[in-house]
């Protein structure tokens, strides 16, 4: 009988070298699901970009209404501003710098939907009293980061 017990305990127990390889071959698997959740969130922000490097396809009109309704939640929240569009420094030509330094002629920098909210500002809403202040809000790296555009009325 001990013939058969003696090599039943190799059977069960594999080598340290297998668990390794079996360790090794789990982080691989971790590191490609990391991998591709990575790049799926990259895709999913370059579509973001792309969507905003574009027009918007509303008319004035309903951009308009559409701030006209956020106007008024913030003003019944007794607010008197409101930040109307947050978007990456990759959206300006320079990457945000002449906003950074608030250089003159900065609004020229802007692209796609930010350039719309200026154009729609400076045409509507800057005669009618609004200010609007776009400010770099964040510094990754002490680089300029995220941009924020601000609609002030009060």
């Amino acid at each position: 009988m001990e013939g058969p017990l003696a090599t039943k305990p190799d059977e069960l127990l594999p080598s340290a070298s297998d668990f390794m390889t079996k360790l090794a071959l789990a982080e691989a698997e971790e590191a490609s699901k990391q991998s591709r959740q990575f790049a799926e969130a990259e895709a999913e922000k370059q579509a973001l970009l792309d969507r905003f490097k574009k027009p918007s396809g509303l008319s004035d009109e309903e951009a308009i209404q559409h701030a006209v309704n956020i106007i008024e939640r913030a003003v019944s929240n007794g607010r008197t501003e409101v930040e109307v569009h947050r978007f990456p420094n990759q959206l300006c030509t320079d990457k945000g710098r002449a906003i950074n330094q608030q250089e003159p002629g900065w609004e020229n920098t802007l692209t796609g939907v930010p350039k719309e909210i200026y154009q729609l500002w400076a045409k509507y809403f800057r005669p009618r009293g609004y200010k609007l202040r776009v400010e770099i809000i964040n510094f990754p790296g002490g680089m300029p980061g995220d941009i924020a555009m601000t609609l002030k009325w009060g």
